[in-house]
């Protein structure tokens, strides 16, 4: 059984959350690069280039990319020979805190029992800390790793996301036109756009929102299947634009992530507007970690 420092693990989760809520990915900046030279509308360019310039400062002093700095979300992937234990969930969840404290994540949990959570009168816990992450997705991979992703949720795609039953009638298509028609209601009510929509389609609605999260893991701006360049495409000639600006870029990009389906009438499609400073998303392999379970003198630590 591989062994496992527990040290290293918070420490490395919570120097990945910090990543994911401060920077883009290098396809992200360069889908940004360009959309902003694709775009004729000189206000929507202007936002363009705003979003790209404060990402690079975000990313320079390790600060949150939005004052909504988001709920962590984590898609944990395990390889065929690798183990994951409680004790390394503890360490996940650890670094998750000790990351909301270094970003520092926004104060948003409300304390007090069920109903005071939902009315929101038990109060704001003041602690960046005491927002909990959501529960863990974990899912199988070749490589024989253990490998992290975490990405900071905002609310406002909460907000306007959908997930809901279409009546495919066989078709591909009825269920693309239902996909564009929720997108370009849900980024023109979002506000703030360009967006990235994230679609996940399954057999229920618990795998079509994991789906949709994958998605947003799997997902690659430069890398876009014939339906995804197709939504966005669509999407983009609503003229929604940067802001609700108008303009050419509605949408930077696409990712869909299509689940086994059932033999059945329905499919089971969420759709999330990911707004213009997502997906935030970093990741981590705990394999190598792992297969050292030694600190930086040396020294055997704690195993998990």
């Amino acid at each position: 059984m591989s062994e496992f420092s527990y040290e290293k693990t918070v420490s490395l989760v919570r120097n990945t959350l910090v990543e994911a809520g401060s920077t883009f990915r290098e396809d992200k900046k360069e889908a940004y690069r360009k959309a902003i030279a694709n775009e004729t509308n000189e206000k929507a360019k202007w936002v363009l280039e705003t979003i790209l310039e404060n990402a690079n400062a975000a990313e320079k002093n390790h600060s949150p990319l939005c004052d909504d700095t988001g709920i962590p979300h984590m898609v944990l992937e395990v390889g065929p020979d690798a183990a994951v234990s409680g004790r390394m969930l503890d360490a996940i969840k650890e670094g998750i805190a000790e990351g909301l404290q270094k970003l520092p994540g926004r104060p948003m949990a409300i304390m007090g029992d069920d109903s005071q959570r939902i009315d929101q009168s038990g109060g704001l816990n003041p602690e960046s800390a005491g927002v909990e992450p959501a529960p863990i997705l974990i899912r199988r991979c070749r490589d024989n790793v253990v490998r992290l992703h975490i990405l900071m949720f905002g609310g406002g795609p909460a907000i306007r996301g959908k997930t809901y039953r279409v009546f495919h009638k066989h078709s591909t298509d009825v269920v693309l036109n239902e996909i564009v028609k929720w997108a370009i209601e849900g980024v023109s009510q979002l506000g703030c756009s360009p967006c990235t929509l994230a679609v996940g389609i399954g057999r229920s609605h618990f795998e079509a929102t994991s789906m949709m999260l994958q998605a947003q893991v799997d997902g690659k701006f430069d890398v876009q299947s014939e339906m995804e360049q197709e939504i966005t495409r669509r999407v983009n000639e609503a003229d929604i634009g940067p802001l609700g600006l108008h303009g050419k870029t509605s949408v930077i990009a696409t990712f869909m992530k299509v689940g086994p389906q059932r033999a059945s009438g329905v499919r089971i499609i969420c759709v999330r507007p990911a707004c213009c400073f997502e997906p935030r998303i970093a990741t981590v392999d705990l394999q190598m970690m792992m297969a050292e379970g030694l600190d930086s003198k040396g020294i055997e630590k704690d195993r998990l």
